[in-house]
């Protein structure tokens, strides 16, 4: 007689691989600023000076940084702008939009859930 057991994988075995992504979503996002960053520019293209004034408490060193990284991993943009003063502006690619539904859920998740004294 054959065997007809399925072979499904059990919920733990399910998990693993979400529990991966999100480790590395969050390694990559959990970076201090990363998705604060993302967020200012989900309203659309930011000059480096207007990011900077919006995100208290951020060094322009750590900022340019962040950019970077956001950039090398393909989630937003950076146009030089020629000057006088030459400057420059970032906007979020479609990797970068794809992620903002899931950064507003985390942000309403923390108004609801989290008091500022948790942090």
């Amino acid at each position: 007689m054959e065997s007809t057991a399925r072979t499904t994988a059990s919920p733990v075995e399910h998990c693993v691989p979400a529990s991966e992504a999100l480790a590395r979503a969050f390694t990559f996002l959990g970076k201090r600023w990363n998705a604060v960053v993302l967020g200012h520019l989900s309203a659309g293209p930011v000059g480096f000076r207007e990011l900077s004034r919006a995100i208290d408490g951020i060094s322009d060193s750590v900022l340019s940084d962040r950019l970077t990284d956001l950039a090398n991993g393909g989630l937003i943009t950076r146009k030089v702008i020629e000057g006088p003063p030459m400057g420059s502006s970032y906007e979020l690619r479609d990797r970068g939009r794809a992620l903002m539904p899931a950064l507003e859920q985390i942000a309403l998740w923390a108004q609801e859930n989290l008091r500022e004294d948790d942090c």
